[in-house]
């Protein structure tokens, strides 16, 4: 599974380390609260609102540089729009996998 980094922070910032700083504290703010709503509405197969919290996180899943890991988010969203929750392991894995890296931060 590829991993998360802070090259396009880094590259959006261009050498601003306070901005850099402050972006990553939104997104260790945000995505704990945002990935919690998800699994919430997962559990309780509200798809729409689940694939409008997928959505949200996909934002996420791009800044952290997870090019892969986007796709695989778009297609769980249409998943859930169509009622199925198929690509929900890989999509909670990514979740996995972008909590462990945020707490190394």
């Amino acid at each position: 599974m590829e991993q998360p980094n802070l090259s396009y922070i880094n590259q959006l910032s261009g050498g601003d380390k306070a901005f850099e700083e402050k972006l990553i504290t939104i997104i260790k703010d945000e995505f704990p609260k945002e990935k919690d709503i998800y699994f919430k509405n997962i559990e309780n197969d509200n798809f729409k609102e689940a694939a409008e919290n997928v959505h949200k996180l996909k934002h996420k899943i791009s800044i952290l540089g997870l090019e892969k890991s986007y796709e695989v988010a778009v297609n769980f969203e249409n998943s859930l729009l169509d009622q199925s929750k198929t690509g929900k392991d890989d999509f909670d894995a990514i979740m996995q996998n972008i909590t462990d890296f945020l707490a190394t931060l």
